[in-house]
Formats: structure tokens, sequence, C-alpha cells
């Protein structure tokens, strides 16, 4: 029996082809990444984490049923408790905190997917902003569980690594798919090309994410 999770990765599979074709993600497996790339990646994270946390609090409001409510209200707690706990040792480990990060201030692209994320959350339906967020989840999921079986001899890389492809994580992102797939059995075909609509471009901007910071995106003026 086919799933809807099936089409819609195949909607998102060439940009996740590129994504782990990428020399930022090559380089975290082989240990060959500048940490100063790394750095940056993880100063735009800490920007956008807060911004991905409000999408999914905005999607948990769209919800009818309890448990998406329940699930999407605890997952937005997560990200702010979680990642951003994560983020914390991450910059720690550059020798810099919160208040240097924002000194730092978010990029083009961060900016750009922040505001895509919210904007499609609080004026779609439930199913577009469910689209909108999905990627983030699933793409974080695959990739860690793909760069998992080589990890890097990096230990900063190789603990980013094992973080997005522990048995947590894809147990997390397995429950939203089996809700992904709930929902859009009983949408028309329109809501469902939206849906799909709208998880391409986030997986795009994931793309764009990891390629801003391989280049230091910084603002041109």
């Amino acid at each position: 029996m086919s799933r809807f999770r099936d089409e819609l990765w195949q909607v998102v599979d060439g940009v996740y082809g590129e994504i782990l074709a990428h020399p930022f993600l090559t380089g975290l497996t082989d240990g060959t990444l500048p940490r100063e790339v790394f750095r940056h990646f993880v100063v735009q994270e800490t920007h956008f984490l807060p911004d991905y946390a409000r999408a999914l609090a905005a999607c948990g409001v769209k919800a009818a049923d309890p448990a998406a409510v329940q699930r999407f209200a605890g997952d937005a707690a997560r990200t702010v408790e979680v990642e951003h706990s994560l983020h914390v040792e991450l910059l720690a480990a550059f020798g810099m905190g919160e208040d240097d990060a924002r000194r730092e201030g978010a990029t083009p692209t961060t900016v750009g997917y922040g505001s895509y994320l919210l904007r499609a959350c609080h004026l779609g339906t439930f199913p577009e902003a469910l689209g909108a967020i999905v990627p983030c989840y699933w793409i974080y999921a695959r990739v860690g569980e793909a760069l998992l079986k080589q990890s890097s001899p990096d230990p900063l890389y190789a603990w980013w690594i094992e973080t997005y492809g522990s048995e947590h994580y894809q147990e997390t992102v397995a429950g939203v798919l089996d809700l992904l797939d709930e929902v859009a059995a009983t949408l028309p075909e329109t809501e469902r090309e939206r849906l799909c609509a709208h998880a391409l471009t986030t997986a795009r901007y994931e793309w764009l994410f990891w390629d801003a910071a391989w280049r230091r995106e910084s603002w041109p003026i």
C-alpha cells in the first residue's frame, strides 16, 4: 500500500541528493570541513531555531486533532530546550556564547527561511503548514542516518552527526511522518499539491542553509 510520504519524498528527493553531495556534508564526514564554516552554520542555527519553534507552535494551533496539537506543542518546546542546549554547547566549543552569536546577526538565507516558514504556518491551512515544516524534520533525519554510517574523524562533527542519526530523533520524525500520511489521506488533490509545493520550497531552503554556511554568507551591503 502506497503512503503519501513516499509520494512527497519523490518531490524532494532530488534536492536531498544535492544536499548529501554538498561539500559541507562531505566535509563533515571526512573531517575536512573548515571549523570556521561549521561555526558559521552553528551561529545561523542559533538564529533559525527560535523561528522554527514558533512555526511548529503555529502548526499545532492549526491542527484539529488534539494529539497533533500536543505533538507540535511538545516539539516546539523540545526545539527550544534540547536543540537550544545543543547549540549552546557547540557555540562553547568555539569560545562563544549566545550573545556573541546574536551580535553576528542572521544572514539573508536564515531570515528568508524563517520568514517563509512563519508565513506558511500562520497564513496557510494545517496541511500547508505541515508541508512547510516536514522537510526540516525529515531531511535532518535522513542526513543523520546517512552520515552516521561513516561518522567523522572530527569529534565535534561526529557529535553533531550522532545527534540527528540517533534512534530517538529517528523515532520523533517517524511519528511526524505517520501524522503526515494520516492527514494527507483525506485531502483533495489540490491541497496535496499545495502541501507538496511548500515542502519543495523548504527542502530547497535546507540546501541553501548549508550552502550559505559553506560560502560564509553575509549581507552584501
